[in-house]
């Protein structure tokens, strides 16, 4: 169908058209092209608080923040002013400094899920060092992964499934070579016995198990707890490692992120995202004596030149330091159910398919009306209504990010007002998006 564009987009336009002579596709990560939804990126000139304004002066009430960073939105003071005292005294200097001291103190003291930390630049860079560090820590080779669940551009986890419910995976991207994609072994979310026929029959090649214990990268699937405790059982039981990656849950869904939420104990944590208040930053932690295995003290290499950077930490810092105040997360729990609950009960009664999983204070847009577990269980036919609904929502000034396969997460610069408006728009959007599809079925 044909999009209405209402609002200005002819700067973004324009340099959209400028940056495809700079950059592959014209962006620097490919989902920010916007080829999912309708028209050209948009530029984003400036933020605060829960909205951003783009390079043609639209004002848009931002449920991306910044693929999930902005747990306190944009320009939050308290981020801003410890970012500009730390800057104004230096940027980088490669050695140790005090704030990555009481950002690790500040952590630790607070999550008793980990016992050591190693800060890295991003989440992806976390997730390698982890798999490097189980595989080092057990000599073993393979990996289980699980379909659905995305782990950063690792070359051996940018793998998916192969012909048969459990085999050896298949590079899901050019340039991963056949002979990494063979130690992942890749598994359906969600069954047991498969788990254990696997781990039975490589239980002395694998190395690990790595999960996304909140899968927040392919739709928000959110699992049984009964799952992972499965997870950490097997893993137990046939001595291999058991690694959450936290990169999206991890301070979102609760300091602790999705293993205090569960109470599951992995014996690998990665991190990203809130962890650095906006900046590039990742980190890994678990017991002592795993992390021991580390240089200097242990075998596993692993360097960064700008790890631990000091802006980056003390915008991590601001960042957390406001996490830990009391009742932060379930206000923001409280707040993302009550919005998501309005939309579906709108959706129910307009009889629309769709329904709004979430956690803590991720939601997604899913449509039909069964509970959605497995990515295979997602009809790539119902996009259709994720780019209608999007391009609506851009319209009226809401900004989703660019996919529906992707989370929405709601800030705590977001208001009462702000996720009321939320939800008149979006149940606006909906009107407009199946309207034009029941047409469409007719035509």
């Amino acid at each position: 169908m044909k999009f209405e564009q209402r609002i200005p987009r002819e700067t973004s336009a324009r340099l959209f058209e400028e940056a495809q002579q700079y950059f592959p596709g014209g962006v620097n990560s490919p989902v920010r092209a916007f080829r999912s939804v309708s028209g050209p990126p948009l530029f984003i000139a400036e933020g605060h608080g829960s909205h951003m304004t783009d390079v043609d002066g639209n004002r848009f009430l931002d449920f991306c923040c910044s693929w999930g960073p902005l747990i306190h939105g944009h320009d939050h003071a308290h981020i801003r002013d410890k970012v500009i005292d730390t800057v104004r005294k230096g940027t980088s200097f490669g050695t140790p400094n005090l704030l990555s001291n009481q950002l690790g103190q500040l952590i630790l003291d607070n999550h008793r899920y980990v016992e050591r930390l190693r800060f890295v630049s991003s989440g992806t860079e976390a997730v390698m060092s982890a798999l490097r560090l189980a595989r080092g820590y057990t000599g073993r080779s393979k990996i289980i992964k699980f379909d659905g669940c995305y782990h950063g551009h690792v070359d051996s986890l940018l793998v998916k499934a192969g012909s048969g419910l459990a085999t050896f995976g298949t590079s899901s991207s050019a340039g991963v070579p056949e002979n990494v994609a063979r130690d992942t072994l890749v598994l359906p979310l969600g069954d047991r016995d498969l788990l254990e026929q696997t781990l039975t029959e490589f239980s002395s090649e694998i190395a690990c198990i790595i999960v996304e214990p909140i899968p927040a990268n392919n739709g928000l699937l959110i699992q049984d707890r009964s799952w992972l405790e499965c997870l950490r059982i097997k893993a137990w039981k046939h001595n291999v490692l058991l690694i959450f990656d936290e990169v999206i849950s991890g301070f979102r869904v609760g300091f602790e992120g999705a293993a205090g939420l569960y109470d599951v104990q992995p014996d690998i944590i990665t991190f990203g995202k809130v962890i650095g208040g906006g900046f590039p930053v990742g980190a890994y932690g678990a017991s002592k004596e795993i992390m021991d295995f580390i240089a200097p003290v242990g075998p596993v290499y692993q360097a960064g030149t700008l790890s631990a950077n000091p802006v980056a930490m003390a915008a991590g810092l601001a960042a957390l330091e406001l996490c830990l105040e009391p009742g932060f997360y379930e206000r923001q729990a409280s707040r993302t159910d009550q919005m998501a609950t309005q939309i579906e009960a709108y959706a129910r009664e307009q009889g629309y398919p769709l329904h709004v999983p979430h956690i803590g204070s991720i939601f997604w847009l899913a449509f039909g009306t069964e509970r959605i577990e497995r990515a295979d269980q997602i009809d790539p036919d119902n996009m259709k209504y994720f780019k209608m609904i999007h391009h609506e929502l851009l319209q009226t000034g809401v900004y989703l990010g660019p996919s529906g396969y992707e989370v929405g997460f709601v800030s705590s610069a977001h208001s009462e007002v702000d996720l009321q408006e939320a939800v008149a728009k979006i149940c606006a959007a909906m009107d407009v998006a199946f309207a034009a599809e029941a047409v469409l079925s007719v035509d």
